[in-house]
């Protein structure tokens, strides 16, 4: 359960602060930063005249670019490449800059931060026990992280001075047109598929995606491959390449920035891609989704549904979820571990780099079969249209 310790129905909390200088303290992965937008852009409906800022890793903000919310995007380094100078430096750069922090993330590096930056502090707090006291006698306001998605969690930090808006909605960044001999190329139907997660346990096996990308061609349909330009990302997406070529099958990874991204997605007819920052992007857009969940807990990491209540849209379990044009699809349990799905372990052997059972029996002919579906609704809409 999600407990503020303030009323957020109080007519004081509206009333009180008119802070000038805010920020987000969001060091976390791609993905989770952008699922910060909501909060975001209710901040800048309650405060339009305030220098509101996000800070976050390097190489993790790109999401926000050109979000005409944000004044300033901040960048620390990762603490595995950052030393005690390094550290010295960020505590000076941000210390008292801002009269309100707000700590979307429950680490203990978030929470000095903010302690640091903020002179009042509104944070998340871990559903353990340790630092969970210091955290909280930290902050002015607190509230739970445990038990609520991502979305409306991180609305609830400003819930003493925001009321809770009717819908939410991800704010995607401004597109940016795609290179000429690649926009040359599209056709429809077109199907944008990501293969690659950064962690072994959420990543879906090389050969199911090889399997349904084949039969996609075999179908007519286009398959346009994303992904970064890093190392895992390439090496997984070239494991793709031999089942077709252009302008059939068109490798992309690392070829666009994430704006051109947008633009490509909203070229798609759908979408296919495991628990990761570009299946957000994605839901953002509102291409239809096929997307691909292991042991993550669906209710708290699933892609956001464009203007959706402020309520769960996902269920904690369920082989087959769909909340409008968006799937989920979950593999079965363990036949030694009954009901072990989602476990929300990193993987069967809890570290990043294991297998996920749940995963591996997830098969290719579930996948095509709603990945037909939705490109058979999006004929059906094109021709209506048209008609």
């Amino acid at each position: 359960m999600m407990g503020l310790f303030f009323n957020p129905a109080s007519p004081e909390a509206e009333a009180t602060e008119d802070f000038r200088r805010i920020v987000f303290i969001v060091p976390a992965q791609l993905g989770d930063v952008f699922l910060c937008t909501p909060a975001i852009h209710a901040a800048r409906l309650r405060w339009p005249r305030a220098r509101i800022d996000v800070l976050g890793f390097a190489g993790t903000l790109g999401l926000l670019d050109g979000n005409p919310d944000i004044n300033n995007l901040v960048e620390l380094r990762p603490s595995n490449k950052s030393n005690w100078k390094t550290k010295l430096g960020e505590a000076w750069r941000v210390w008292r800059r801002y009269d309100l922090a707000l700590v979307a993330r429950t680490s203990d590096r978030a929470h000095l931060i903010g302690w640091l930056a903020g002179r009042q502090r509104s944070v998340l707090l871990p559903d353990h026990e340790r630092g969970r006291a210091w955290k909280a006698r930290a902050a002015q306001h607190s509230c739970e992280a445990e038990g609520i998605a991502v979305v409306p969690g991180n609305l609830a930090l400003l819930s003493p001075w925001v009321k809770t808006p009717l819908t939410l909605s991800l704010l995607p960044p401004p597109p940016l047109p795609l290179p000429a001999p690649l926009e040359a190329q599209l056709r429809s139907p077109c199907v944008v598929v990501h293969v690659p997660s950064m962690w072994r346990y959420k990543q879906w096996p090389v050969a199911h995606f090889r399997c349904v990308i084949e039969t996609l061609l075999a179908d007519g349909v286009q398959v346009v491959l994303t992904g970064s330009a890093s190392e895992n990302d390439q090496a997984l997406v070239a494991a793709m390449l031999g089942v077709g070529t252009e302008p059939d099958l068109i490798d992309v990874a690392g070829r666009l920035q994430l704006r051109q991204l947008r633009a490509l997605l909203e070229h798609a007819d759908a979408y296919l891609g495991p628990d990761t920052s570009i299946t957000h992007l994605a839901a953002a857009v509102q291409v239809p989704i096929v997307t691909l969940f292991g042991p993550s807990w669906p209710d708290y990491f699933g892609p956001w549904p464009h203007e959706h209540s402020p309520t769960n849209p996902w269920r904690r379990r369920g082989q087959r979820q769909q909340v409008g044009n968006m799937i989920m699809l979950q593999g079965p349990d363990r036949l030694d571990r009954p009901q072990c799905v989602p476990c929300n372990r990193m993987g069967c052997e809890h570290r990043s780099d294991s297998a996920s059972h749940c995963l591996e029996n997830l098969g290719p002919e579930r996948v095509l079969i709603e990945l037909r579906r939705l490109l058979r609704d999006a004929e059906a809409e094109r021709l209506s249209s048209v008609n």
